[in-house]
C-alpha cells in the first residue's frame, strides 16, 4: 500500500473563478466592503435559502455578535447553549455580559438535547443558540416550539451546517438570526468570513446601521436623509471585497462541492461501518428527517486512551486526525461567567472519545483510501 507523504486535517481549495473574481475587484477599483461581491454572495444565499436579508461579516463570530446587539443582550440576560461548541457561541453573549447556560448534547447527532431546554428556561432566558453539529440539524421543531411558548429567541449557530436540511427546509431559516462561517475549515471558505442570515424583517434596518458603524448610512445612500450621522451601537463588520469575491467563487460552486464532500462522507462511512462494529466505534448518526452538509466525518472511540492511540497511530502514517471541542462549562472561562453547574456529562465523554477524520475537496480517491486501510489495519 502506497504511503503518502502528508495528508492534512484540511486543505482549502481553489474550485472555479476565484482568482478571476480577485482581478476582477481589484481591476473594479474598490476592495473596501460592500461592492458588487459582497452584493452577490448576499443574493445568492438570499435567494437560495429564501431568508430575508444576507449580511456578510468578517466572521461567523461577529455574526453571533451582531445577533446579541440586536436583541440588546445585557447583563440581566441568560443564554441556553450547548456546552460542546466553539467558545464563540458563548463568548458573543458572553462579552455583552450575558450568563450561559449550558445544555448538554445528544448521543447521537451531538446536537443540543431538546428535552433539556425546558427546566433551564427562567425569566431571563433570552435566546437558545442551537449549534448544527458537523452540518445535522438539531430538533428544531421543539426547540422553536419551547421558544415560541416562552417568548424567546432562537440564535442558528450555523457554522457547519450550510445549506443542509431539516424536514426538507434549510438550516439557518428557523430561528430570528443565524450565523455562517467561511473559516478556512469550512466548507465554503474566504479564509475569513461569516454571514447573518436575517428571518425576522423587523431587525433588518437596524442591523444595516450597527453594520456601518453605528450610523444611518444606508438611509443616506437611500436618498432617506440628506447626511448620516451615529445613531446605535456598531462595529467593523463587513469583509473586504477581496474576501467576497474569493467567496463568490466558491459558493457559485457549492453543489459541486457538497456532492464531493458527500462522496468522501459515504466512502468513510461505508467501508468502516463494519469494523466500527467490530471496534465499539460510533459512527456519525444523521437522522432520516435531517439532510447533512458533510462538513465533518468523525469517530468516537470506547475511551480517551484508545481515541490517543489511534490518533498517534494515524500521525505514524502521516494522516492528520483531530479531536474537537473541550466543554466550555469545564473551562476556566465558565467559573468566571458565573456557571455554577457540571452536568453535561455526553458532553464531557464525547470530547475525550472524539476523533475527525480529514475531508476537504481536493482529497483523491487514493488518499482515501489509504486512510480507511490504515484504519482498517489499526489493532486496540
Amino acid at each position: 500500500m502506497k504511503k503518502f507523504k502528508n495528508i492534512p486535517f484540511n486543505k482549502f481549495d481553489t474550485i472555479g473563478n476565484e482568482l478571476n473574481y480577485l482581478r476582477d475587484a481589484i481591476n473594479l477599483g474598490h476592495i473596501s466592503g460592500d461592492g458588487i461581491f459582497t452584493k452577490k454572495c448576499n443574493e445568492l444565499l438570499e435567494d437560495e435559502l429564501q431568508v430575508k436579508k444576507c449580511m456578510l461579516t468578517t466572521s461567523c463570530t461577529h455574526a453571533l455578535e451582531l445577533s446579541a446587539l440586536l436583541l440588546e443582550i445585557d447583563r440581566e440576560d441568560e443564554i441556553i447553549v450547548p456546552s460542546f461548541t466553539f467558545s464563540s457561541t458563548a463568548n458573543s453573549f458572553v462579552l455583552h455580559g450575558a450568563k450561559p447556560i449550558f445544555i448538554d448534547i445528544r448521543s447521537d447527532t451531538l446536537n443540543m438535547d431538546q428535552d433539556l431546554i425546558e427546566p433551564l428556561i427562567t425569566k431571563k432566558t433570552k435566546a437558545i443558540v442551537p449549534v448544527h453539529y458537523g452540518g445535522v440539524g438539531s430538533e428544531m421543531d421543539k426547540i422553536c416550539k419551547i421558544a415560541k411558548e416562552n417568548n424567546i429567541h432562537v440564535i442558528e449557530d450555523n457554522a457547519h451546517g450550510l445549506f443542509a436540511k431539516y424536514k426538507g427546509k434549510y438550516l439557518g431559516t428557523f430561528g430570528t438570526f443565524s450565523t455562517q462561517s467561511f473559516h478556512e475549515t469550512k466548507n465554503f471558505t474566504c479564509g475569513e468570513g461569516g454571514a447573518l442570515l436575517i428571518n425576522d424583517q423587523s431587525f433588518i434596518e437596524r442591523a444595516g446601521n450597527i453594520m456601518d458603524k453605528g450610523t444611518n448610512r444606508q438611509q443616506f445612500l437611500n436618498g432617506l436623509v440628506d447626511k448620516y450621522s451615529w445613531i446605535d451601537y456598531g462595529s467593523s463588520y463587513r469583509p473586504s471585497e477581496l474576501l467576497s469575491a474569493f467567496l463568490y467563487a466558491q459558493l457559485e460552486k457549492h453543489k459541486q462541492i457538497q456532492k464531493k464532500r458527500k462522496s468522501i462522507w459515504d466512502k468513510y462511512f461505508s467501508n468502516l461501518f463494519e469494523w466500527a462494529k467490530n471496534n465499539n466505534v460510533a459512527l456519525p448518526v444523521v437522522p432520516k428527517h435531517c439532510e447533512s452538509s458533510y462538513h465533518l466525518f468523525y469517530l468516537i472511540m470506547p475511551n480517551r486512551k484508545i481515541r490517543d492511540f489511534f490518533i498517534n497511530k494515524l500521525k505514524e502514517n502521516n494522516i492528520m486526525a483531530l479531536f474537537h471541542y473541550i466543554p466550555l462549562h469545564n473551562s476556566k472561562m465558565s467559573v468566571r461567567v458565573g456557571w455554577d453547574k457540571t452536568s453535561c456529562p455526553i458532553s464531557i465523554s464525547s470530547s475525550e472519545r472524539l476523533v475527525r477524520l480529514p475531508i476537504y475537496h481536493s482529497l483523491a480517491d487514493e488518499e482515501i483510501e489509504f486512510i480507511i486501510n490504515t484504519i482498517l489495519n489499526v489493532k486496540f
